[in-house]
């Protein structure tokens, strides 16, 4: 893949991540503070705890932040799946978001 490639994807990645709070905002009672700045998006809820995913673009990664612990992901032609093998990366931030603001929440691609 192309640094160009990579920009595209991540991107679209990031304005997902984006959309999808705006969809969780609006839908629900939980409310999520999404800032982005550049290449990172930084998610904060209620209870004060956040998650951040961010670009690395010399490595063609995804980095995410959570209380759980620090993930990589890289897209494999499909999905963008954990590099540990651990899962897909919106499923993922789903469990991930869920578990900070005690609600169930999903976040997706499209």
């Amino acid at each position: 893949m192309t640094d160009a490639e990579f920009m595209d994807r991540a991107e679209r990645l990031l304005k997902a991540v984006e959309t999808s709070c705006d969809r969780i905002n609006d839908d629900t009672s939980v409310d999520i503070d999404n800032q982005r700045t550049g290449g990172m998006v930084t998610l904060a809820f209620a209870n004060h705890s956040q998650i951040v995913i961010n670009l690395q673009k010399p490595l063609h990664e995804v980095w995410l932040a959570a209380k759980c612990g620090g993930f990589h992901y890289q897209f494999d032609g499909i999905q963008w799946s954990d590099t540990k093998g651990q899962g897909e990366f919106f499923a993922l931030l789903s469990r991930f978001a869920s578990e900070q603001s005690g609600s169930a929440l999903v976040f997706a691609a499209d």
